[in-house]
């Protein structure tokens, strides 16, 4: 069961932006049944064998989201877009307040 679901995570870069599958809430799953696994004796590199992916990525995961669940996870995502955004709004606000300094100093 878990194979199947794994096997989209596994090609880690192959998403597709308009696939169903949500990747935190996978890797939440994952992390959920890994830790299940290994509770039951499974090494981290049994469990990453199972699940068809790399330890390198069972550790991104655990870095990454640490103990969020997939709402958790998706939230934090779309704050870090909301703050990209902001980011560049200020900036060019910043660009925009220098050429003004500049054109009224009559530099140009």
């Amino acid at each position: 069961m878990s194979q199947l679901l794994w096997e989209s995570v596994a090609a880690e870069g192959g998403r597709k932006d308009n696939e169903s599958h949500d990747e935190e809430a996978e890797a939440s799953f994952a992390r959920a049944e890994g830790h299940k696994l290994m509770a039951g004796g499974m090494s981290v590199e049994e469990v990453c064998r199972e699940f068809g992916i790399a330890e390198s990525s069972w550790h991104r995961w655990l870095a990454q989201y640490g103990g969020m669940k997939a709402d958790d996870a998706k939230r934090l995502k779309e704050l870090e877009a909301q703050n990209a955004r902001l980011k560049r709004i200020v900036a060019d606000q910043a660009l925009d307040i220098d050429m003004l300094k500049h054109l009224n100093e009559g530099k140009w």
